[in-house]
């Protein structure tokens, strides 16, 4: 998955668009909300539904990048490159009344009056507004955190996220390590304000988040991730620059960022694991079965119950299931499948023996799927990618590998991270399966491509529905089988873990968040089912616990998006050419599930028009 952790989306808008929290805001001058949408109304009064629809895009971006200035610097606007937003409950409230001051304005314009590809938009536009709106309205941001994912994280990335040249990025970069001490602080009111009424994470993964704040908590300057920009200062800035930014990236470290850090360490130690709740179902939080249902929505665009979701993870495992016994009457195992699964989990030559193999292995993998692209894509993008190790204050609670999209406008590639710690949980026959997914021609060319759209507005630009994105990934692993990858068996088996993998969150994520499933059960439900290590199986299910609804966006966009092949390739018979099907589906960046299925149904109708001679 595209990591959450990288502000490439901003930090907000990771929170207002991929839904950790509502969206914030920055404290500045800004025409007061009650006055925009009049002013508009009289500006707009002779326009048509379309120039109306595009001054709203227009006028609610702006707003939003000065929201959140950490957005604006992730997509290539850099003057609030100074700036954190606000937490403070005023932003909050301030945020939330616009909100409903933009969707009130799109509700006045009739979606049937709009060009196809602005009722498009208007749909997406919708989705996006009524989700931050009712985040807040459910104190969603009293949860900034996960098992291993967070606000204190997202801001260790900020010598990544900023592009640092001249001596004013570097005067920039200096302001904002200035300003964490006060965005800390609003984020522990924002979380006493959830200890109040319970709503708060389970104990039980509270342990990992100590573990891990822990790492960034330094006492030396120079042990601070913050640090890293200073110790390589560009040689081609002057000599007295050099020497007085570093001074006072000193003294910021050291009177700003390290004490922010250490003061949220004691906030979690002291204050937040005693009053975190015992209980780990999202039900069980205040207005809880609303919640997961709101989650449920949020993060896979549909409007399942979690019986449903529940019912069709049980069909999938057992699918899967008969797959994999398949895989290993083709090897000649002789034992039952829980004997495989250890047999696999143990054996030597399953796993790495040092980092860097583990990582030649990935990029080996990632190369030889760069030969194949041609032949399954119409259109590819032009930004490459690298590989990395996870970073070391991230990877003993992360998971197997993620992507890590550049700012955009950034000198930096893509990056495909793999986690090198613990080897021995990292099996080398699922590495084709998790670079097919976090690199192409999985997250990497999908979010690569989005980002060279030009057409499209900004809000959907640089978007990310989990369910499409993930669904995507997910895609992309089976794609391998067609580019002709998981050639040896054991490899195959990985592939089909991973999907079982997926599978599996259906039933485990339902299971503890409605069903009273314990931690416990759903650890020994996957361990059961998968060829995962068991440490990879805990972190897992810490993560499904702290984040709610998002592990159920994988197989749901995955089988959403198979089944519109499917469709196109039985209406197209032998016309059908899956490099164009794969541009319906990407070239018009991120979008809820049945906004792709209309999309997908166009494609039909187009193809059939140029084979019939006659017009769309």
């Amino acid at each position: 998955m595209p990591s959450p952790s990288t502000v490439s989306a901003g930090l907000v808008a990771t929170r207002r668009l991929r839904g950790i929290a509502t969206a914030i805001a920055f404290t500045m001058l800004l025409i007061p909300v009650a006055q925009r949408p009049c002013r508009a109304q009289t500006a707009q009064t002779s326009a048509g539904p379309g120039e109306r629809l595009h001054d709203l895009f227009a006028r609610e971006w702006e707003f939003r990048l000065r929201e959140d200035p950490l957005l604006a610097t992730s997509v290539g606007r850099h003057e609030y490159d100074d700036r954190l937003p606000s937490m403070s409950p005023e932003s909050l409230e301030r945020r939330y009344a616009a909100d409903r001051g933009f969707l009130a304005e799109l509700h006045a314009i009739d979606p049937k009056t709009l060009s196809v590809e602005d009722e498009i938009s208007y749909r997406i536009f919708e989705f996006q507004l009524t989700d931050a709106i009712e985040g807040h309205e459910l104190g969603d941001e009293q949860l900034p955190l996960t098992s291993d994912e967070g606000f204190y994280i997202n801001l260790s990335l900020l010598p990544q996220m900023m592009t640092l040249r001249t001596a004013q990025d570097y005067r920039d970069y200096i302001s904002r390590l200035r300003q964490l001490p006060r965005f800390f602080e609003e984020e522990m009111g924002l979380m006493r304000q959830g200890m109040r009424r319970g709503f708060t994470l389970p104990r039980v993964v509270v342990k990992s988040v100590l573990i891990a704040v822990d790492k960034y908590a330094v006492d030396d300057v120079e042990s601070s991730v913050f640090w890293a920009p200073f110790a390589d200062l560009p040689a081609r800035l002057p000599a007295a620059d050099r020497k007085a930014l570093e001074a006072d990236g000193r003294a910021a470290i050291a009177n700003a960022a390290i004490p922010a850090y250490q003061s949220f360490k004691r906030f979690m130690h002291d204050e937040y694991y005693p009053a975190a709740r015992k209980t780990i179902a999202a039900s069980d939080l205040p207005d809880g079965q609303r919640y997961y249902q709101f989650v449920i929505h949020r993060y896979t665009s549909l409007d399942m119950t979690p019986q449903a979701i529940h019912d069709l993870g049980l069909r999938e495992v057992a699918r899967i299931q008969g797959e994999m016994q398949k895989v290993i009457e083709q090897v000649g195992f002789k034992g039952s499948f829980q004997d495989f699964l250890e047999f696999l989990r143990t054996d030597p030559r399953f796993y790495a023996k040092t980092p860097d193999e583990l990582l030649k292995d990935a990029a080996w993998i990632a190369k030889q799927m760069d030969g194949k692209l041609p032949a399954l894509f119409k259109t590819l993008p032009r930004l490459p990618y690298t590989i990395k190790p996870v970073p070391d204050q991230l990877a003993p609670r992360y998971t197997s590998g993620r992507y890590v999209p550049p700012a955009h406008g950034s000198t930096q590639p893509g990056i495909y991270w793999v986690n090198t710690y613990d080897l021995p949980s990292r099996p080398l026959y699922a590495l084709e399966a998790l670079t097919f997914h976090e690199s192409v021609p999985g997250h990497h060319l999908q979010g690569a491509l989005a980002d060279e759209l030009e057409g499209l507005p900004p809000f959907r630009r640089f978007w990310y529905l989990s369910a499409y994105g993930e669904g995507w990934g997910l895609y992309a692993e089976w794609l391998g089988l067609e580019a002709g990858f998981y050639r040896d068996p054991y490899s195959n088996f990985g592939r089909l873990t991973y999907e079982m993998w997926r599978a599996c969150r259906l039933v485990v994520d339902t299971g503890l968040h409605s069903m009273g499933w314990s931690r416990q059960q759903a650890i020994d439900y996957m361990t059961a089912r998968t060829a995962l290590s068991h440490h990879e199986i805990e972190t897992e299910v810490d993560r499904y616990i702290s984040w709610p609804g998002q592990a159920l966006s994988y197989k749901l966009g995955e089988l959403t998006i198979t089944r519109l092949r499917h469709k196109a390739e039985e209406a197209l018979g032998p016309d059908f050419d899956v490099r164009t099907f794969h541009d319906a589906i990407l070239l018009h960046g991120s979008v809820t599930l049945p906004v792709l299925e209309e999309l997908v149904d166009r494609y039909i109708e187009a193809q059939r028009s140029t084979r019939t001679g006659t017009k769309d």
